[in-house]
This record gives structure tokens, C-alpha cells and sequence, in this order.
């Protein structure tokens, strides 16, 4: 027997934005019923779903397209490929349906052109021997002037002993680059641990709001997000983020906080978005459901889900890199070098 539980999200400190949360199961009916899964699904997300108003989503119009495809009898594959594809009409990657065969999911990298290569890197930028210090893989570059910094996830594991040694190695540099190109995201501890080191002082960066209420515009009082100083060392010269749309979650996120830094420019292609909590429930049949539930807006109150544009736009050409050269870290380090 399935059972369904209702999951309902209680934030316990909403501007540490996707960490702190406390789930609770309200238990259900079951059923099958192609047509009650359907229509659940379909209401949870219009009275749920964070981005509807922001994406100037018809959600009506999406009810009755799919609802068309519904029919009695119909296979539990067919069934779940209308409701990932409706899902889809949401334009997230924080989207999901889950069944024991298939997960659902949108995806964000094909919103733009390939920017990052790393074999390219390797090959022309960073030597053999480059340093791999917990998740960042870092060397100097550009004769030994500017600072390299990788980091392709926020898997958890960011320490202050791992930045206390990046940074302090790259303490006489001109700049560094932070490369956060397909960086899918990952666990939001890493960032404010990541930017920690970035500030001198408890520092307002970003604001969220909560979905309170069935209404698109239903939310909470908007809350203020903030970062304090972490380790020892600081890195207060220039730093250009690189950034494209495999940047993704926790990845966007830190794009839209550091760009409220003075010393901090953002290079490449407009993230792939990203900023809302996810959270949901469980079908009536068993699946398991998530959607954004929150906002985050910089400082001027912007609304960023689709994407955080660069300050700088550049895309890996195709001729540079046939000849060994990013484009994008190329502009970088004449930034820098200005």
C-alpha cells in the first residue's frame, strides 16, 4: 500500500536560503487514478510554485493542454511523461518528478552556448602539476601573476583550512579568477563559507522571500541574507567570476552575492538560474514531487531566477580555442591587468 504524505516546509532561518528546513509528513488517501494525479500535481504548482507571476506562466492554458492527454487506463510511463513534461512548462532545474523508473528534470546548460572547457585549461593554462586542495583545483597562470581557482561543485566538503591555504598562496597576485562555469551547485554551507572569505564585515548581499499563500503573489515580508567573515585569509584585489549556463543553483547564488562585492566582476554567459528553495510532496501514486518555493532578489530588488547576467558578456570562441585559448579567462586577465 502507498502511502501519500504531504510535505510541508518549515524554514527556520530563511536567509541562509537553501540549508536550514524541517520536513513534515502528513499522511493521505492512495490512488491510481491517472486523472487525481494529474489534477494534484497541477494544483500543488499553481498554489506553490514561487516563479509563475515572474515567468508570466499561464498555468490555466498548461491545465488544459495536458489535461487533454490524460485518459483512464492509460500506462504509469505515459502518465508520468505528461506530467514531467507540464512540469517542464515551469522553465526550472529545481523541478523535478521522481518515479522508481525515471526522474523528470529541465535542462538548463542547453539555454546557451558551451563555455567552458577544462582539457583546454589543463592543456594551456594550468601546469601538470597544479594543486587540488579539498574541491578547488588552483595554480598561478599568466606568469605567475594572477591566481587560477576551479570549483565545478559545492559538494559540502569546503573547509576554512582549504581557503586559508588557496588564498594565502595567491596573496600577492594582482587578481584571481574563480571559475564557476558548470558549476551545478550543491550545498549552500559551501558559499557562505566560500564568501566568507571575500568580506571584512557582516555584509547585506541578497534577500529572500517565502510562498505564503495560494495567490502568485502571496509571500512573506522579505528577509535580509547576509555574509560574515570566515578563516584568516582575505582576498580583497580583484576577482573575476566566471561564470556560464551550466552555473547553476547554489552556483547562480553565489554569482548574485558576489556580485554585490566592489572588487568582484562577473565574466561569460548569464547563469542558468536557479535561486528558489525546492520542496514538495508525494503524489498520490507514490512520486515524488519538487518545486521552488522561495525567491531571492539582490540588493535593487531584482529577480534573477533565469539567470544572473555577467557585468561582462564573453563566449568561448571556436578559433581561439582550435588555437589553445579561452576567450573568457583571456578577458579575464586583461581585467585584471587594466
Amino acid at each position: 500500500m502507498i502511502i501519500m504524505k504531504r510535505i510541508t516546509l518549515v524554514l527556520l532561518f530563511i536567509p541562509v536560503l537553501f540549508s536550514c528546513e524541517t520536513l513534515f509528513f502528513e499522511k493521505d488517501m492512495e490512488s491510481r487514478n491517472p486523472k487525481e494525479n494529474f489534477e494534484y500535481l497541477w494544483k500543488e504548482c499553481n498554489e506553490k510554485y514561487a516563479y509563475m507571476s515572474y515567468k508570466q506562466i499561464n498555468w490555466n492554458e498548461v491545465h488544459d493542454e495536458y489535461a487533454a492527454k490524460i485518459y483512464d487506463g492509460m500506462s504509469d510511463d505515459s502518465l508520468f511523461s505528461v506530467l514531467g513534461n507540464m512540469l517542464n512548462k515551469l522553465r526550472d532545474g529545481h523541478v523535478n518528478l521522481k518515479s522508481k523508473f525515471n526522474v523528470s528534470h529541465y535542462n538548463i546548460q542547453k539555454l546557451g552556448p558551451e563555455n567552458f572547457n577544462f582539457r583546454l585549461i589543463e592543456d594551456h593554462y594550468l601546469p601538470d602539476d597544479y594543486y587540488v586542495s579539498g574541491p578547488f583545483i588552483h595554480d598561478f597562470i599568466s606568469n605567475n601573476k594572477v591566481g587560477y581557482i576551479r570549483l565545478s561543485s559545492f559538494p559540502g566538503t569546503i573547509s576554512n583550512d582549504n581557503l586559508d591555504f588557496v588564498l594565502a598562496r595567491y596573496a600577492n597576485t594582482q587578481g584571481i579568477i574563480l571559475d564557476l562555469r558548470e558549476n551545478g551547485g550543491g550545498a549552500t554551507s559551501d558559499v557562505f563559507d566560500l564568501i566568507g572569505h571575500f568580506v571584512t564585515a557582516k555584509t547585506h548581499l541578497y534577500d529572500s522571500r517565502l510562498k505564503s499563500g495560494s495567490g502568485f503573489n502571496d509571500f512573506k515580508e522579505t528577509e535580509a541574507g547576509y555574509a560574515e567573515p570566515r578563516g584568516k585569509s582575505r582576498y580583497l584585489k580583484k576577482i573575476m567570476l566566471l561564470t556560464d549556463r551550466g552555473t547553476f543553483s547554489a552556483g547562480s547564488f553565489t554569482t548574485l552575492a558576489m556580485k554585490e562585492l566592489p572588487n568582484v566582476t562577473v565574466l561569460g554567459d548569464t547563469t542558468g538560474g536557479g535561486l528558489g528553495l525546492p520542496n514538495g510532496g508525494q503524489l498520490p501514486n507514490g512520486w515524488i514531487y519538487r518545486f521552488s518555493i522561495t525567491q531571492t532578489l539582490d540588493l535593487a530588488g531584482n529577480n534573477y531566477e533565469s539567470g544572473v547576467p555577467p557585468d561582462i558578456r564573453v563566449i568561448l570562441n571556436n578559433e581561439d580555442r582550435n588555437r589553445g585559448v579561452d576567450t573568457v579567462i583571456e578577458r579575464a586577465l586583461a581585467e585584471i591587468y587594466k
